[in-house]
This record gives C-alpha cells, structure tokens and sequence, in this order.
C-alpha cells in the first residue's frame, strides 16, 4: 500500500511542479463557471422556473455537476499511451499491480484538482453567486457517498476505454466520443429531469447518469428520501459491475501481449 500511496504523492509533486499550467487550470474553471452563471441568468430572464427548477436550484445542481465532471475520468489517456508506446510490457514486469499503480497515481491528479480547480469554484460560487447550501447533514454525507461513487465509475469506465489500445491502433476517436457522451447523458450539461421521457428512458439503462447526475441531484435536493438510497444502490451495482469488468478485460488484454527477454 506505501508504494502505491508514494506514487500518487509523486503524481501530486508533478501536478504542482508546472505552475504556470496549474494556474492555467484555475483559471480555465474559474472562466467556465462565470460563462455558466451568465447563460442561465439569460435563459431565466423570462421565466421563474423550468420544469418546476428555479433559478437558484438549477445554477446549484449545473456548478456542482461542472466540478464533480472533473473528477470523472483518467486514467484511460495514460493506459493507452503506455499501451500504444510499448511501456507496457514493461510495466506488466515490475513489482506492482499496474491497475492499482493507475489508479494510485489518478488518484494524486484528482487531490491536485481538488486545490486547482473545486476549491476556487466554490468560493467564487458560495460567495458571489448565492448558490443553495444542502439542507441537511445527511444530505451532506449522502452526497459525498455518492459523488465518490460516480468518480470510482467514471474511472473505470475511462479505464475500459483506454484498454480498448490493446486492440485498436489509436483511442482516440473513442475517447472522444467517450467524453460527449459522458458530458451528455451524465447530465453535466443540464439536468436529465429536462430530457424528453423516451431519452430519460435509455439513460436509466447507462451507467453515465450514475457519474455525475444522481449524486448532484441529492445535492440539490432533486432527489431526496427513500430516492436517494435507491440511487446510491444503482451506483454501487455499477460500481461493482464496471470493477469486475476492468479485470475480466483486463486479462484478456493481457494475453495480447508478447514479452521477449527476461
């Protein structure tokens, strides 16, 4: 367990160490949360509520959605390349498991986000911008259940598609793909209530909305009681089920590998 703690710290040292990129990031998230606070004032100025979501409520659930997105994902990018650059074979030979070393050092890029871009994105918002608190301290612990279970299943999903290297000559028409999807049937662009019903339909069969929607709802108080228990037992059954996934794909990738030498 210390060496995988050693490399998220080592992740977390290299995060910190390209300023100039940090501080590009802050910025980068601090200029998306004035464009999304500005386009929904425009979208309310006629009108009080959508589909029965006020003001407050809808700039609440699309800025904790828009920080919790940045934690869904990536570890697939860095599987690839070392897949694609040939490093794996020689990852495959040291003294670790190559999927928690992924997920040890995802997990240090994830506490340098937290810093770079959440901890500005919600003073600015708490502040200026007069976003709803939870309601409860249950709400509170309900949602940091299931945002972490949402960040878990976006890594894993990230992780199936990076894997997708062992077969294919370049990801990257998938990741891109991958990513406008999870943008918009997680309901990180707006809230999946706002679906027509036959699309609302297909998103309960996709593991997406359990990313960002479901935790960011029980946030925001758009699902609340017995609801927001059912949504925490949705995501830890893809949870469960995208973990057993990653390791049955992950050995049959594994047999693609040739390793000459010792």
């Amino acid at each position: 367990m210390r060496k995988y703690l050693q490399m998220a710290k080592i992740k977390m040292q290299e995060g910190a160490a390209y300023s100039a990129w940090y501080w590009a990031g802050t910025a980068s998230a601090v200029m998306r949360l004035l464009i999304i606070y500005y386009f929904w004032q425009a979208v309310y100025a006629k009108q009080s509520t959508i589909e029965n979501i006020n003001l407050s409520t809808m700039l609440t659930y699309i800025v904790i959605a828009m920080i919790l997105q940045g934690y869904v994902g990536g570890v697939g990018n860095e599987l690839s390349q070392n897949i694609k650059n040939g490093n794996v074979s020689i990852e495959l030979m040291r003294p670790y498991d190559m999927i928690f070393k992924l997920f040890a050092m995802d997990i240090g890029s994830k506490i340098m986000y937290f810093f770079q871009g959440t901890i500005p994105i919600v003073v600015i918002a708490y502040f200026f911008l007069d976003l709803n608190a939870p309601p409860s301290v249950g709400t509170i612990l309900l949602f940091i259940v299931s945002g972490i279970c949402g960040i878990w299943i976006g890594t894993f999903f990230d992780f199936l598609v990076g894997v997708l290297a062992f077969w294919t000559v370049n990801v990257w028409g998938v990741r891109v793909l991958k990513e406008s999807l999870i943008v918009f049937f997680s309901g990180a662009l707006v809230p999946i209530t706002l679906f027509p019903d036959w699309l609302q339909t297909i998103t309960e069969f996709l593991p997406f909305q359990a990313m960002v929607f479901l935790p960011v709802s029980i946030y925001s108080g758009l699902i609340t009681g017995t609801d927001a228990y059912m949504a925490i037992g949705i995501q830890l059954f893809w949870l469960v089920f995208l973990y057993v996934l990653v390791r049955v794909i992950w050995t049959q990738a594994l047999k693609q590998i040739t390793i000459f030498g010792g």
